[in-house]
């Protein structure tokens, strides 16, 4: 049960929090769902921080905090029959309204006298984050209510991107040799929290809105009927709805829509049912978490059946090589599928997949198509074992396996050219040196025509160079020497994450360089050093290590040194009482969160980490405090309680 509450924990917050999640929505719900049936079965061990009994992520410490006025609940979900008709015992009533269940993003929208004056987003359910700037730019979003009533009116709906939207913005990103969104839900909350206007109006977001706050102050006592005032005021309103009659007519929709939900153009994975007597909402009550009267049913990840024709190998930016399944094409969500990503040989061997199967496939999180398994029973006997091959396809390297990884690699780092069109458009990303213009293709050109063969050697390429190159204008040409001379300012950070060292990302980075403010202090590091930096560790400290121990490495770096790149970063000027003392928190605080505490800290000169280490300075312990607090007793590390700690920030 503790390995279930830390790996819930640890996605909700990817998929809530960063919009970056790990794992499908079926394998969340499925660990989920495995959580709740071991806290029915063992209810002496469940704990009241379980993120079963929470709703949805934190807020943003980038965005102000907006308090609800009434909760924002999450739902229950059910994925079987049995588990709907459960739900419509419980209740005992008749009379139900079907809505398709939008994978957005839950936002709160406040009229004063029909003038939208705010915006929320759910957050953890009681406090979420101001947004009212970035609503103010989705065209969807009414400004100004039809025939408003007097006062304030408050609404729910989801923030969404449409399948049309979707793969434009990441055809866009792709140019941009940019890292392309999941899915169209992470999009959604992804642009919704950007601080840059431009990219917000650029997307283009889209909004229903499905709930009225307060529905009987208005006259309104079904679900139905807010739905109808909702669009008589000017709010979008999905047409996807249906109201049924009992049981039966439930699940006449949710079977009907199982396929019709593809044609809708944006993302729904499930069908929510709701009492559509909504004066009978507040007798049947909610739980911590989600209303009693409402239950999302969630339809599967869909599945395809087909044949593989062949398993392809590509070879990344670090050498590794990853097979991908060619299909015969098939049609699913909504799009012709004909490759699947087969992760690595381990997953290949342990699966037993091999050419010429027939297999299933299915989209994680709708939009990744991946291989779930083989029907086995439809084997010939002509099919083929696949087996990783002994050299590089890009270019014949003999390949090599490190005892400790799952992954095979080309070790011609120098010279691969997949290697070098990969590591050329990570190089030229945003979060690299941020050259607009250079993406895949561009970056496969350059590398099939031999103009380049190191990174550095981009700098060096002319006019005539460029506009040699296939269907580059001079005029394109030319913003690209400008974007090129422009990136050799970008900060230190910028370079350090540029260089595609393995597992080293822009946090990392930013790490790194606020530790080692200049290249040669950086390059000269020891592993120990380079561990000792908070949030680096051993792993990736022994492959900064050994980035800087290659002679090719060191000559790229030499020239970018020549050609004058950001070389160091500007030490911050931080003078605070806490100056170079280090903050651990546990446990829960009740007069602030645990990023507000944070950010007080690092507003006084200190430093937060999240792990306790005999380089702490203090551990401020809260309620519930977890093994931290003991880890601090036995290192014989200051203790605060919340009381002090909040003492020594005010003086």
């Amino acid at each position: 049960m503790n390995e279930l509450y830390a790996l819930v924990k640890h996605h909700a917050g990817l998929y809530y929090d960063d919009d970056n999640p790990e794992i499908s929505d079926a394998e969340y719900d499925a660990l989920v769902r495995e959580l709740k049936q071991l806290e029915q079965d063992y209810p002496q061990y469940a704990r009241s921080d379980s993120p079963t009994q929470t709703v949805g992520g934190t807020s943003s410490v980038l965005f102000a905090k907006v308090e609800h006025s009434t909760p924002m609940l999450s739902l229950d979900n059910v994925f079987t029959p049995d588990e709907l008709a459960d739900f419509f015992e419980r209740l005992d009533a008749k009379g139900y309204i079907c809505e398709m269940k939008i994978d957005g993003l839950a936002v709160s929208l406040i009229y004063e006298d029909g003038i939208f004056v705010r915006g929320a987003t759910r957050g953890n359910g009681h406090v979420g984050e101001d947004v009212t700037e970035n609503l103010m730019l989705v065209d969807a979003v009414p400004k100004k209510l039809v025939d408003a009533p007097a006062g304030r009116v408050e609404v729910r709906g989801e923030v969404l991107m449409t399948w049309e939207r979707f793969n434009s913005v990441n055809k866009l990103k792709d140019s941009r040799g940019e890292k392309l969104f999941a899915n169209p839900r992470n999009a959604a909350a992804g642009t919704l929290r950007q601080k840059d206007s431009s990219v917000i109006a650029e997307r283009g977001l889209d909004i229903f809105l499905y709930y009225l706050v307060d529905a009987e102050n208005f006259g309104v006592k079904t679900q139905s009927g807010a739905l109808e005032w909702l669009s008589l005021h000017g709010l979008p309103v999905q047409r996807a709805y249906e109201l049924c009659d009992d049981i039966e007519g439930v699940k006449n929709f949710v079977e009907r829509m199982r396929t019709e939900r593809k044609n809708l153009g944006y993302v729904t994975d499930g069908v929510v049912v709701k009492l559509n007597d909504l004066t009978k909402w507040d007798e049947i009550g909610s739980t911590s978490h989600a209303p009693r009267w409402a239950v999302a049913y969630k339809y599967p990840p869909e599945e395809a059946r087909t044949k593989i024709l062949d398993i392809a190998v590509s070879v990344g930016r670090t050498g590794v090589l990853t097979p991908v399944a060619v299909l015969e094409p098939v049609r699913l969500a909504g799009t012709q599928v004909s490759r699947a990503g087969l992760h690595n040989a381990d997953e290949i061997a342990r699966k037993d997949i091999r050419v010429g199967d027939w297999v299933y496939v299915r989209k994680a999180a709708e939009i990744i198509p991946e291989v779930v398994s083989v029907d086995a029973g439809a084997r010939k006997g002509d099919e083929l074992p696949f087996t990783m091959p002994e050299r590089c396809p890009a270019c014949g390297s003999l390949i090599v396996r490190l005892p400790e990884e799952t992954a095979y690699r080309c070790p011609n780092r120098a010279s691969c050219p997949a290697q070098l069109t990969e590591s050329l458009k990570y190089f030229a990303s945003r979060d690299g040196m941020n050259i607009n213009g250079i993406g895949k293709k561009l970056a496969e050109k350059l590398t099939v025509s031999g103009k380049i063969h190191s990174l550095s050697d981009i700098y060096t390429l002319t006019l005539e160079d460029w506009t040699t190159l296939d269907k580059i204008g001079e005029k394109s040409a030319e913003n690209l020497l400008a974007e090129l001379n422009a990136s050799k300012s970008r900060p230190f950070a910028n370079l350090i994450t540029a260089l595609g060292i393995p597992g080293v990302g822009k946090n990392t980075a930013a790490l790194l360089t606020e530790r080692f403010s200049d290249i040669d202090s950086l390059m000269n590091a020891d592993e120990e050093s380079l561990a000792d930096v908070e949030g680096v560790g051993a792993v990736i400290a022994g492959s900064v290590h050994e980035f800087f121990r290659n002679e090719e490495n060191v000559k790229m770096i030499e020239t970018f040194r020549a050609m004058g790149f950001t070389m160091s970063s500007e030490k911050k000027n931080v003078i605070g009482k806490f100056e170079g003392k280090t903050f651990v928190f546990t446990g829960g605080l009740s007069s602030m969160t645990r990023d507000e505490a944070g950010e007080k800290v690092k507003a006084l000169g200190g430093r937060v980490a999240s792990s306790v280490s005999k380089k702490t300075d203090y551990v401020v312990a809260g309620e519930k405090a977890g093994s931290k607090l003991s880890k601090a007793e036995s290192l014989g590390i200051k203790i605060l309680s919340e009381d002090e700690f909040t003492e020594m920030i005010r003086h």
